[in-house]
């Protein structure tokens, strides 16, 4: 995928530092758009900027309006415009109803489900007097519950529903303004080498991940900015709403 699919576009995309973030911001330069990548972690987002020419960091702490506001405002006066916004920032952390504590529940909901709200509301801030694209990260994990993730089973379901709030408001205000929800199943970036690390039997737990996988194994970075690409381009024009599934067949059982 190198072609001009994005020519012209700007997008943002958040937690831009790594994982699907930077491997979206990796596909949408080499389709012409120029690319900016929001982190809250400021050297790995300087260090993506370095790798990869063309490529714009803003630090960006996706819990705070504030930031947000910041952020937005410094893509649109470095590029005049903002296209097309990929809310990608988020954490993952194992506990069930009885173990997880408050303190986990509320971080958890205020980067994955606040963080997405601020963005959305900021995206249609500047983007809608000429249109544009925005895409959620939810996951399997938003359509399908899990016992153990209660608070990011709870966040990610929130975005899958705020996606399509936010796209019926947009097209009944006719701005011009498209917003879809992804949902990735086990992909393998350092979000979920991290959480592998933490068992106790890292190659035991990896197994039984892949083995609820029709497919017979995880998802590479890549196969879902690919399809985050889509979303983002001109080719998926009358798609608003929907919710792209990218799971290897695990919610299909």
């Amino acid at each position: 995928m190198t072609d001009g699919r994005l020519a012209g576009k700007t997008v943002l995309i958040t937690g831009g530092a790594s994982g699907i973030g930077l491997a979206t911001a990796e596909r949408a330069l080499a389709c012409g758009a120029h690319v900016a990548i929001g982190d809250v972690d400021a050297a790995a987002g300087e260090r993506a900027a370095r790798e990869h020419p063309g490529l714009h960091f803003v630090r960006l702490d996706v819990t705070s309006d504030a930031s947000w506001e910041q952020a937005v405002d410094d893509v649109r006066t470095r590029f005049r415009r903002l296209d097309g916004l990929v809310n990608s920032a988020g954490i993952f952390i194992i506990g069930d109803v009885e173990r997880l504590s408050l303190d986990d529940w509320r971080r958890t909901m205020a980067v994955n489900a606040d963080g997405v709200f601020l963005g959305c509301r900021h995206g249609v801030r500047v983007m809608k007097d000429h249109g544009g694209s925005i895409v959620n990260l939810s996951s399997v994990s938003g359509i399908v519950g899990g016992h153990n993730v209660v608070a990011y089973n709870a966040s990610k379901g929130a975005v899958r529903l705020l996606t399509k709030s936010v796209a019926l408001h947009c097209a009944k205000e006719r701005y011009g303004i498209r917003c879809n929800s992804v949902h990735p199943t086990f992909v393998d970036t350092p979000m979920y080498q991290a959480t592998l690390a933490l068992s106790r039997n890292p190659e035991k737990m990896r197994a039984a991940l892949t083995a609820q996988v029709p497919l017979g194994r995880v998802a590479q970075p890549r196969e879902v900015a690919d399809a985050i690409v889509y979303l983002l381009s001109d080719e998926s024009a009358f798609v608003t709403g929907s919710e792209l599934v990218i799971d290897g067949g695990l919610s299909a059982q």
